[in-house]
C-alpha cells in the first residue's frame, strides 16, 4: 500500500484559503474554500506562515520536445481498440455484479467531470457531457454520482463505475468534510446524496447504508490534478492532500492520480497528444505533481480531456483508454487483497 512521503499534519480540518485568512479550525475536519487565481497563490496560510508561503513549485519555461518519450505508447487504432475491449470486458469474478468503483477526488475545476464525460464519449463513438461540467471556480456536482461505462453501441455496463463527488472548495462551499470523504470510501453514503458542511454523514442520513457490503464500497481513489494550476498550489496544499492520502491509505484503498489540461501547459501536445511524453513541460509538471501529493510519477498519467471538440480523436483516446486501464489495475489490487485467493478479476 502506498503511504504519503514526508511528515504529515495531523489537523482538526482542511481548509483552502486565501491569504488574508487564517485556516479554520473545527471538531470535523474540512476541506473549505479554494483558492483558484494564481496570484493569490497562498493557500492554508496561518498569519505566522504568509511570509513563506509562496507557491510550491517553478517550472521552467522551456518547451520543445525530447528525443525519445519518457513512457511508450501505441498511438494507432489497433491500440485503440485493444484499449476498449480490455476496458469493456473487465469483470470481477470474486463477488457477482460487483465492479470496480474509483472515486474522483480533486479541486474544483480540475476537470473530473470532464474526465467522466470524456471516457463516455469514447465509447458511445460521439463527444458528449453526460456528466455536467460547471465553470473553473464553482461546482457544477453537488451530490454522489455514479457513472456506468457502458461498451459499444449501448452494450451493457463495463465493470467499471466513476463516481463523483462535489469538489474540493468552491466559493459556494464551506467545505467538504473529511469524515463524508471517507463515509463514500467506506459505501455508507447513498447515492444522490447532497454533501453539506453543516450535515454530516451519520447513521441517520436518509439512505445511509449501515452494513456495506463490497460493492458498494470505493476500490480505488483517484485524484484530479489541473497540471495548468501546479504553480499556485502551496507547501500547505500539499500537506493536506498528503494527509488525506493517509487516511485513504489507512482504509486499504489504492491511490493513483490524474494530471488533466496538459494541453494548457504544452503547445506541442495541443497540437498532437502523441507528444505527451516527449513533452519537457509535461515531464517536470509530472514530477511537480507527484512532489504535491506525495506519490510516486508511476502512479500518476496525464490526461486530455474533451472539451470544445466536436469529434473524437484517436489519440486523445489512446491517452484516455490508457488512465482507466491505470486506475483498473490499481481497483485490481484492492479486490485481491480483500477477496478469498481462488477469486479475482476476470476478463472476459
Amino acid at each position: 500500500m502506498q503511504k504519503p512521503f514526508g511528515s504529515l499534519v495531523r489537523a482538526s480540518t482542511f481548509s483552502f484559503s486565501t491569504a488574508s485568512k487564517a485556516p479554520t479550525t473545527s471538531s470535523q475536519p474540512t476541506v473549505g474554500t479554494a483558492a483558484e487565481d494564481a496570484l493569490s497563490a497562498s493557500i492554508f496560510a496561518s498569519s505566522t506562515e504568509r511570509q513563506e508561503n509562496k507557491p510550491l513549485f517553478t517550472l521552467p519555461r522551456a518547451q520543445g520536445t525530447l528525443e525519445s518519450p519518457w513512457r511508450d505508447v501505441e498511438w494507432t487504432e489497433e491500440q485503440r481498440t485493444s484499449l476498449m475491449k480490455t476496458v469493456s470486458s473487465y469483470r470481477q469474478s470474486c463477488d457477482e455484479g460487483t465492479q470496480a468503483r474509483v472515486l474522483l477526488l480533486g479541486p474544483v475545476g480540475s476537470g473530473k467531470s470532464s474526465f467522466v464525460s470524456s471516457v463516455q464519449s469514447v465509447f458511445n463513438g460521439r463527444v458528449t457531457n453526460r456528466a455536467m461540467v460547471g465553470s473553473s471556480s464553482t461546482s457544477f456536482t453537488k451530490k454522489l454520482q455514479s457513472f456506468n461505462i457502458h461498451g459499444q453501441k449501448g452494450e451493457d455496463p463495463t465493470g467499471l463505475v466513476l463516481c463523483d463527488i462535489v469538489g474540493l472548495g468552491g466559493e459556494e462551499m464551506a467545505g467538504l468534510t473529511l469524515h463524508d470523504i471517507l463515509s463514500v470510501i467506506k459505501g455508507h453514503v447513498p447515492e444522490g446524496h447532497k454533501f453539506s458542511p453543516d450535515q454530516p454523514v451519520r447513521s441517520e442520513t436518509v439512505g445511509y447504508v449501515k452494513r456495506p457490503s463490497l460493492k458498494d464500497k470505493i476500490h480505488c481513489v483517484a485524484f484530479v490534478v489541473d497540471a495548468s494550476k501546479i504553480l499556485t498550489y502551496s507547501k500547505r496544499f500539499s500537506i493536506t492532500f498528503q494527509h488525506l492520502r493517509e487516511h485513504i491509505s489507512d482504509l486499504g484503498v489504492h491511490q493513483v492520480a490524474l494530471l488533466t489540461h496538459i494541453d494548457k501547459i504544452c503547445r506541442e501536445t495541443a497540437k498532437d497528444v502523441t507528444q505527451v511524453y516527449k513533452s519537457h513541460i509535461i515531464r517536470d509538471t509530472m514530477s511537480k505533481a507527484g512532489d504535491l501529493l506525495g506519490m510516486s510519477t508511476s502512479y500518476i498519467v496525464p490526461v486530455k480531456n474533451y472539451s470544445s471538440e466536436l469529434d473524437l480523436d484517436q489519440d486523445t483516446d489512446v491517452l484516455l483508454l490508457s488512465a482507466v486501464d491505470h486506475i483498473l489495475q490499481y481497483a485490481d489490487l484492492y479486490f485481491q487483497d480483500n477477496t478469498p485467493q481462488d477469486a479475482g478479476p476476470k476478463i472476459i
